[in-house]
């Protein structure tokens, strides 16, 4: 089984420099590192650039014009591209716990996707973690919020059962399935556009099509920088979207990852 971890970013260069870190820092190291740029300027690419040269890890970087927030397009095309057969997905602003990506393989299961949580580390802290380059946490860190979720115990992370019911607790920030089981409901609806309900709407639809989640609990562990939230100005066209999923159990969206595919898939 070969795994791309998928890192989605936008202007943020100083955050995804610790990802990188982070990423060197993994006790098992994904198979490739897939970069969703949605528009990021030149300094970006610079620093992908650097990384690339610095380990022998397979990193592609996929990028497109910035054109307002585009997530669900930039995650498609960069799934689109990969030739992994599961994906372990974070967001640009989320370091990874050493055992982040081991904790979601030791879990995988067909027909299954996972989703974590994250612990929050405090707008005090952030320069702090940026200029000391402060990548590992843990329970008496200073600056972190919820940080019962630091708790790493793999006996209590292998007993969470799965399940076809929705749960609130999704986060696009943490989450893995397999890459077969996200084509099936044709990726992410690029008729969501903005932010908000892109990484639930999917969920929602990978379950009304039998994919069953199960929450990944004391293991899994990611820290979000804390950063301004993003204008929530299309969410509440993005629900409507949401709520026609559920009313209609749809399984797939139309505007979706398949157009990116090339005819032998």
């Amino acid at each position: 089984m070969k795994t791309a971890l998928l890192v989605s970013t936008y202007n943020w260069p100083e955050a995804l420099s610790l990802i990188f870190k982070s990423i060197e820092n993994q006790s098992v190291a994904p198979d490739e590192v897939l970069i969703a740029d949605d528009g990021s300027a030149e300094e970006t690419t610079k620093l992908i650039n650097e990384f690339r040269k610095q380990n022998n890890l397979k990193i592609h970087h996929f990028w497109h014009e910035d054109r307002g927030f585009r997530r669900s397009e930039i995650l498609n095309k960069a799934i689109a591209g990969s030739k992994s057969d599961y994906i372990v997905q974070i967001d640009g602003d989320c370091i990874m716990h050493p055992d982040f990506i081991k904790d979601h393989l030791a879990i995988a299961e067909k027909k299954v996707f996972l989703f974590g949580s994250r612990v929050n580390i405090t707008n005090d802290l952030k320069p702090k973690v940026f200029e000391d380059k402060i990548i590992e946490f843990n329970f008496l860190s200073a600056g972190i919020k919820k940080r019962g979720r630091t708790i790493r115990i793999p006996y209590l992370r292998n007993r969470n059962v799965k399940s076809l019911d929705f749960s609130n607790k999704v986060r696009g920030c943490n989450l893995s399935f397999w890459r077969a089981d996200f084509l099936e409901v044709n990726g992410y609806n690029e008729d969501i556009s903005g932010w908000g309900r892109e990484d639930s709407e999917l969920v929602l639809r990978m379950l009304n099509a039998g994919i069953a989640g199960k929450r990944l609990k004391y293991g899994g562990i990611i820290y979000h920088i804390y950063h301004p939230e993003a204008s929530k100005d299309q969410l509440g066209s993005n629900n409507e979207i949401q709520q026609a999923t559920i009313s209609q159990k749809k399984e797939k969206c139309e505007n979706g990852v398949s157009k990116y595919l090339i005819s032998s898939e």
